[in-house]
């Protein structure tokens, strides 16, 4: 995946898929999901699936809402792993069982990241390790994907702490550990506070390392500093909405808004040279990862799409809360 990348950047290298907005939880922090949408139908999923792998992805996460809602998840799974790309997937892990853990070991999965953000549940997130601790002890005992479980810093986690414990819980039991700067609902930074940049760089020294550790970046996010890349998002990475709609990411859904169908290399051409106004501050940890690919390469110089010029642009609301 790496060298292909490196070989050209004309393909995007990880795109996010959205099979269900539902969720079975509802964290006061998150604009990502609803509570009454259907599951996107199997062979909507599949022309989706397959339409990537024509454009040359490499990595298709599975995200939501709960991905795990999705009654034929497994097929998309399947599906993903039949076209050549890697199948990961964020859940907030309520719905594992060892049964569950073992169909998507079937089904090929090869990534799973669970984010927990405290130890006991309170007011603002119910994924706590207190909750999900036997979840993760059954993903250790069952699962042949990796794991990597992220923990989180920021308002409005109240006990910067219970990241260090999540950290440890997870090298404890073999998976990786990162962790994640919580940002607004436009995914603009938050600066931690001093001894969360304590908590910050003590977990990432921690453990074992991947690709998912590749986030040096956030040193300059927690100690509030604007942080200089070349955004490639709508390019090397695509956001697919359950709409079906290609964004520059969960965050900035509605840009450019274009029907992932209608979507061509002169689009990702145009957004790898496009400079992203909400970049500095950006602190959503995938689209920086696969930016620097391609940081030392290609300046970005162009405007941005505006929607009314996008080709076969349409508009999406944001359905989080």
């Amino acid at each position: 995946m790496i060298a292909k990348a490196l070989a050209s950047p004309h393909h995007p290298v990880l795109a996010h898929i959205i099979p269900v907005r539902r969720c079975n939880l509802s964290c006061t922090y998150c604009n990502e999901y609803d509570d009454f949408s259907k599951p996107v139908p199997l062979e909507t999923m599949v022309r989706r699936i397959d339409r990537l792998a024509e454009l040359g992805t490499s990595i298709i996460t599975i995200s939501g809402g709960e991905p795990m809602l999705h009654p034929e998840l497994d097929q998309i799974i399947q599906r993903i792993r039949r076209t050549g790309m890697i199948a990961g997937m964020i859940t907030n892990g309520y719905l594992l069982t060892a049964k569950r853990i073992e169909a998507l070991n079937d089904a090929g999965l090869e990534h799973l990241q669970i984010s927990i953000d405290n130890v006991l549940p309170d007011d603002v997130s119910k994924k706590s390790l207190k909750v999900l601790d036997q979840k993760l002890q059954l993903l250790a005992r069952h699962a042949i994907f990796q794991v990597n479980i992220n923990s989180v810093l920021g308002s409005p986690v109240r006990n910067p702490e219970d990241a260090l414990a999540v950290a440890r819980r997870a090298i404890e039991l073999g998976f990786t550990s990162t962790v994640g700067i919580l940002h607004d609902h436009h995914g603009q930074l938050q600066p931690l506070g001093e001894r969360q940049q304590e908590i910050f760089e003590q977990i990432m020294s921690f453990g074992k390392r991947s690709y998912s550790r590749l986030n040096w970046f956030e040193h300059d996010l927690a100690r509030g500093l604007p942080h200089e890349w070349r955004c490639r998002a709508g390019s090397r990475y695509l956001y697919i909405c359950e709409d079906g709609l290609v964004h520059y990411c969960s965050q900035q859904r509605g840009f450019p808004g274009i029907p992932l169908e209608q979507y061509t290399r002169e689009h990702m051409r145009h957004e790898y040279l496009t400079r992203k106004g909400c970049a500095s501050r950006c602190t959503i940890q995938c689209v920086q990862q696969v930016a620097l690919l391609d940081n030392w390469r290609d300046p970005q110089d162009r405007p941005a799409f505006k929607p009314a010029e996008s080709l076969g642009s349409m508009q999406t609301t944001s359905r989080g809360s």
